[in-house]
């Protein structure tokens, strides 16, 4: 019996092992690029090219920030794109969670209709040109609305939302709220809204992200500089900067000297962006972290 316990013994923890190796690679190997990105960023352009700053900053210099923080639609960019999640995602979210709570309600006429309308949008759309019309016939384009409106709701997420109502909260809350004369809106509000805490929170943070880092509607719907959010504007800098070196030919020395080193400062400007525009979410994401695990698991248990 003993022989038996210790072979057991043994096998638990060449498992716990090799899963510990597994998580600390993968880890690794998701952590790096951005570890890359910032000490690149705060390395000297030119050891960052020969290669040796794989693990360490070298010759540390913060030209690659003083250059993009230096750029006036940084900051117009840093502010629309702050408007653009924050109302983005309260918008979203006022659509994804009633919806989800309603679908699970089982007395709902013609449930059935109204979630296969969501889900044949996750595998239908009508396309690039038909959108552009659309919001062109709307009047939105150049319009900053268009980027905190233009998409409501995300079908997977309200699934996701409404698994939670579903498998998460007990209907013997709803139904003894029932038999005390609560309407159905005020159980939304007073009982579902309270104990969804944790799934609000997953449903901002991919809403939130998604805001963040979008850029393509803006691309297609927005003109104005005013009005272009983070991203975006990080994309003009680093393509102004790379365009630089299409005006060495026919040019002084003092010019080529120039524009070379303009090249080279946006080289190291790439990774700042990449750190500046990734900063935010990632000091965010700590604060929404003990919700997010708790939203993600909870109601994947069935009993």
């Amino acid at each position: 019996m003993r022989a038996e316990t210790k072979r057991k013994w043994k096998r638990y923890t060449l498992f716990d092992l090799i899963n510990t190796v597994l998580v600390v690679l993968i880890t690794l190997i998701i952590i790096y690029p951005l570890y890359f990105c910032i000490i690149a960023s705060f390395s000297d352009v030119k050891e960052v090219v020969q290669g040796r700053t794989m693990l360490w900053i070298k010759g540390f210099t913060v030209d690659s920030y003083r250059y993009v923080l230096q750029e006036s639609q940084l900051w117009v960019g840093y502010r629309n794109t702050i408007f653009y999640t924050l109302f983005g995602t309260l918008y979203n979210l006022v659509l994804t969670i009633p919806v989800a709570y309603v679908l699970t309600k089982k007395y709902l006429p013609f449930r059935g209709t109204i979630s296969w309308y969501f889900f044949i949008t996750m595998y239908f759309s009508g396309g690039m040109i038909p959108t552009y019309m659309l919001i062109k016939d709307l009047g939105l384009i150049n319009n900053p609305l268009v980027l905190v409106i233009g998409s409501g709701v995300s079908c997977y997420n309200m699934i996701v939302t409404r698994q939670y109502f579903a498998t998460s909260i007990p209907q013997d809350i709803y139904e003894a709220a029932y038999i005390d004369g609560s309407s159905e809106l005020r159980c939304f509000l007073k009982i579902a809204i309270p104990l969804a805490k944790p799934i609000i929170a997953v449903m901002a943070l991919y809403y939130g992200v998604s805001h963040w880092n979008s850029y393509y509607n803006a691309l297609l719907y927005i003109r104005d500089k005013e009005f272009q959010p983070l991203q975006l504007v990080l994309r003009s800098i680093l393509i102004s900067n790379q365009l630089a070196l299409n005006s060495l030919e026919n040019s002084d020395a003092d010019t080529v000297s120039y524009l070379m080193h303009r090249a080279n400062v946006a080289q190291g400007m790439k990774y700042a962006i990449v750190f500046i525009a990734s900063a935010p979410l990632l000091i965010a994401y700590p604060f929404l972290q003990k919700n997010f695990t708790k939203g993600i698991m909870i109601g994947s248990v069935k009993g």
